[in-house]
């Protein structure tokens, strides 16, 4: 295990220069056993690049049953848009039927989102990681000065390893600007939320969700009620 993760940070130093394109191509056949965790704009292009690499490279996405119309009905444009299969997943009812039940619909503006979270969002990915070798994301270092400012484009996800067997979490948009990314979803005319059009930056649930005002930053839209540094559902835990 030792030998593995200091193989993974000198495989970080050697493709933290290198493009996203080049990035995937090596978790791609490096590991076949991959997924992309797809949700908004970044994960698009993640996708439209990896399916150039490999047609049937597996895409999921998290619906927590608390998601905006407008999210839905990208999800269905991106499906049709690849052609791809795109695997849903959702959070167990019996536990968010306990906590609805128990502390109602709107808990998380009193106690803070992380127990909401959780059974919505964390517990589904972890089950679907378990059958994983290696996942994709979109985290870019910019989204969030205070938790994402050091994430490697590699690294050995020890959040969510399960059973003694590593886990490889590529982040290959790290270096790429928010600027990046939508120079790419023009230039290649992929689908986006049209919620990007209304001022919403970084979408999540729509009862946690607003647009921001100009000078704020990308995810002060996330979460409002609570502190600017605090803005992290549970998902990208740093390792």
């Amino acid at each position: 295990m030792l030998k593995e993760k200091i193989d993974i940070v000198d495989l970080d130093q050697h493709l933290n220069h290198q493009q996203p394109q080049t990035i995937l191509t090596y978790a791609i056949k490096k590991y076949p056993n991959i997924a992309i965790s797809f949700s908004g704009a970044e994960d698009v292009v993640l996708i439209d690049m990896a399916l150039k690499i490999n047609p049937r490279c597996g895409i999921f996405c998290l619906d927590t049953g608390r998601l905006h119309a407008e999210t839905y009905q990208f999800i269905e444009r991106v499906r049709n848009h690849f052609n791809a299969d795109i695997e849903i997943l959702f959070p167990e009812s019996n536990t968010v039927e306990k906590l609805v039940s128990k502390k109602g619909l709107f808990s998380f503006y009193e106690e803070g989102h992380q127990e909401c979270c959780s059974i919505r969002k964390v517990d589904p990915l972890k089950k679907k990681l378990s059958e994983l070798d290696s996942w994709i994301t979109g985290l870019r270092k910019d989204q969030s000065p205070n938790t994402r400012m050091n994430i490697p484009v590699i690294e050995e996800d020890s959040i969510f390893a399960q059973n003694n067997k590593p886990l490889i979490k590529f982040n290959p948009l790290a270096n790429w600007s928010s600027l990046d990314v939508w120079n790419y979803i023009r230039s290649e005319d992929i689908p986006y939320n049209s919620l990007h059009d209304r001022g919403f930056v970084s979408i999540g649930c729509e009862p946690c969700t607003q647009a921001i005002t100009p000078g704020q930053h990308e995810r002060e839209g996330r979460w409002w009620w609570e502190q600017v540094t605090n803005k992290e559902c549970g998902l990208h835990f740093k390792n």
